[in-house]
């Protein structure tokens, strides 16, 4: 028997075999479900797996099998192209976007996956799905995973690709999942902005066609663009009402979520990777494992959908979420890049007057053959500056622990200044062109993470840091620049794999800390927040939300992330931006988040100073509220008139109240703040806090007691007609 004979003999046999098998068990749907959710899938009699159904959570299981045929199937169980299939390949009868797109070693570009079996088991939180398809003719495989948390309302899903061809097979199209609805209007909100510009928020209608939201910069992925979205049925996206679908992306790289609205009105949701410049050889038995995509339902509008996200944020996915965080003072608006030794023990001397808990070093201690004066030089150098800093690392951290405060670090070990002695030892290491000329954006190169031994430098940046000083307590770790000059020394002639192998190669080393330093938190921070992603949030405890710390301006930006965040994951300082608006107003918006100053006492008055040391009081005191309860957003930041949040601990025992006055007008009209999540049968004493020293509340409810029921549903007079003013007030309950 021929070579040729003998493979299509082991063809017909697999596919005898995948036919056989494919239509066992068969007939019983599977049903991915939460508390509030189901998702809904059948096998059609042609052996592929379609979705049935996605809404509201089914009362009665009688009801899963009376499904009608026809939402999953065309006449007489024939395939149609306005059908749910869960995972479509392209070249094949489906006539929009594919979920998945191949071609074989033959050329042949089409793959029909049939269902094989599935297989649930208990994980941590949530039960894991998994759902076997193969082709009958390629020997191609795809798993989709399903995670369903059922007290989070949350779903986590993605997929595992795999093939047994003789040669790599190129892959280029592997979303995340795809989901579909049938709803007469569908209306996206999308997220969006620049550097200080972050998380603008823009709801349009989808109509007929395709509607991209996308990302090209590689690293720095999300500085345009962010990985999130809402969608409204029928009707906008409303805070308290409404059926809406919230859901985000877990990859700190290119991402794309396409939005295709048919002909007949159903739409299709395909959340992924972005194959932009990414056709990736997938080699014989390697499994390709696609991005986490999270989503949840809501009847109830987008407060509940955000409250639902943060919840299993906390708990399966933000690091250490269940644990306290840090304030802290940092020293970069202080001092940039002039410091030396005895400037920032007293400055740690400053943070303890404030009450914090640890001082955070910011950019300039590294370097000296090419000194970190600069963004001009020095970055990828990552030892001490002896001019700067003659006793150390380790002289800081005495320092530190004479000021009773913890000590933190900066780095950025992902980025190489060409002027710095790594450059000139390693060339071969960075993302960059051979033969032409070399754009810098912000004066640095990315480093090539697709290659091993750069990953090990990585690693090793943090490695040295902490085996050396094992007592410091923190990483802010920066990531300045996108990916320019795109091109990989070593990925060579695999180019299309360079994007998605430099943010493996980052998965990686981080993954190495992580096992190795399990109780170092680390900020995330991207020349603000130009990483915002919950697989990146795995391994760090926060993100900085932006380098606009305007608190007029972080009003907007941190309201708008809070879709999807929660507060414990939003860093917050409190700085000298925006001089117009005083200290209390910007420590009050700051302390919405995760708190931090950076600013100079000496340009502060004592009663500002003692005015900061009370709110950082109040605000460790709170934590269980702020930082772990529950989020309601009362009045929008749009219109820049007032803005207003609560927070409530999950035992509803205590809540707080974040009213502020923005620039409202001489006649507008002031209503009542209604705060929501409190105990309607509980009495709450209302008390005025974050007063200037010598200040009295002028609050009538200060300091009285009333019912849960009253204080939603009457509210509180918290609003005034004066510009950039705060209010904070606790509820304690009695």
């Amino acid at each position: 028997m021929t070579t040729i004979s003998r493979s299509l003999a082991a063809i017909i046999t697999l596919a005898a075999t995948i036919a056989a098998t494919a239509h066992e068990n068969t007939s019983d749907p599977i049903r991915i479900s939460t508390d509030r959710t189901d998702l809904i899938m059948h096998i059609d009699p042609n052996g592929r797996l379609y979705q049935a159904y996605l809404g509201p959570k089914l009362r009665h299981s009688e009801d899963i099998v009376r499904i009608p045929a026809d939402q999953y199937a065309g006449c007489n169980g024939a395939v149609s192209f306005r059908d749910g299939e869960m995972y479509p390949s392209a070249a094949t009868e489906d006539f929009f976007e594919p979920a998945f797109a191949i071609t074989h070693n033959d050329g042949n570009t089409a793959t029909y996956l049939y269902y094989i079996d599935s297989q649930s088991t208990s994980v941590d939180g949530g039960t894991h799905t998994r759902i076997v398809l193969r082709d009958k003719v390629y020997p191609v495989e795809v798993v989709l995973n399903y995670i369903a948390y059922p007290k989070e309302n949350v779903i986590k899903t993605w997929s595992e690709i795999s093939h047994k061809e003789k040669r790599p097979v190129r892959l280029s199209r592997y979303a995340s999942a795809m989901l579909h609805f049938n709803r007469p209007e569908y209306y996206l909100t999308s997220f969006h902005g620049d550097w200080a510009d972050e998380a603008h928020m823009d709801t349009q209608k989808l109509m007929f066609g395709k509607k991209i939201i996308d990302t090209n910069l590689g690293s720095r992925a999300a500085m345009f663009a962010h990985s999130f979205f809402n969608i409204g049925f029928d009707k906008e996206p409303q805070e308290n009402s409404g059926d809406v679908l919230m859901g985000t992306l877990g990859w700190t790289g290119n991402f794309r979520l396409t939005f295709d609205v048919d002909n007949a009105g159903n739409l299709r949701i395909l959340p992924g990777i972005n194959p932009y410049a990414s056709v990736y050889e997938l080699k014989p038995e390697e499994v390709f494992v696609t991005p986490e995509f999270v989503f949840t339902l809501s009847e109830n509008g987008t407060g509940e959908g955000s409250r639902n996200l943060h919840d299993w944020a906390r708990r399966y996915s933000l690091k250490d979420g269940d644990q306290p965080r840090m304030t802290l003072l940092n020293n970069w608006e202080n001092t940039y890049f002039s410091f030396d030794q005895e400037k920032l023990s007293g400055l740690m001397e400053e943070a303890e007057k404030l009450g914090v808990d640890m001082f955070l070093l910011d950019d300039g201690w590294f370097a000296n053959k090419y000194p970190r004066n600069s963004d001009k030089a020095g970055l990828g150098d990552w030892e001490v500056n002896r001019s700067k800093l003659p006793g150390g690392i380790a002289a800081l951290t005495e320092a530190a622990k004479k000021a009773n405060v913890k000590f933190g670090i900066w780095i950025e070990p992902e980025m190489v200044n060409p002027e710095s002695e790594l450059f000139e030892k390693h060339p071969d290491w960075v993302i960059m062109q051979p033969n032409r000329d070399t754009y810098y954006y912000r004066n640095q190169l990315v480093l090539d993470l697709s290659n091993p031994a750069v990953q090990e430098h990585v690693f090793n940046v943090v490695d040295r840091i902490l085996s050396e000083n094992p007592e410091v307590a923190y990483f802010k770790w920066d990531c300045n620049s996108p990916i320019t000059n795109v091109y990989s020394p070593y990925c060579k002639d695999r180019q299309g794999q360079m994007y998605i192998d430099h943010v493996r190669g980052l998965y990686r080393v981080l993954d190495r800390i992580k096992v190795k330093y399990p109780d170092v938190p680390m900020m995330l921070c991207s020349g603000g927040s130009g990483r915002a992603d919950y697989e990146a949030l795995k391994y760090f405890t926060e993100f900085w939300t932006s380098d606009n710390t305007d608190p007029i301006e972080r009003l907007h930006i941190q309201w708008g992330y809070s879709h999807i965040f929660p507060a414990k994951a939003m860093a917050a300082h409190v700085t000298s931006w925006n001089k117009n608006t005083s200290v209390k107003f910007r420590t009050d918006v700051a302390s919405m988040c995760k708190l931090g100053f950076d600013i100079g006492l000496d340009k502060m008055t004592g009663d500002e100073i003692e005015y900061c040391r009370q709110a950082v009081a109040n605000w460790k005191r709170l934590q269980p509220a702020i930082m772990d309860g529950d989020m309601y957003r009362l009045i929008s930041p749009e219109g820049n008139k007032h803005m207003a949040v609560n927070y409530v601990d999950k035992n509803r025992q205590s809540a707080v109240v974040f009213a502020y006055d923005i620039q409202p007008r001489i006649g507008d009209k002031l209503i009542p703040i209604r705060p929501k999540g409190l105990d309607p049968d509980r009495h709450y004493r209302v008390t005025e806090i974050n007063l200037m020293p010598g200040t009295e509340s002028k609050l009538a409810e200060n300091g009285k007691t009333y019912t849960g029921d009253y204080l939603m549903k009457i509210g509180l007079n918290l609003l005034s007609r004066n510009h950039a003013h705060s209010t904070v007030v606790e509820l304690e309950a009695l």
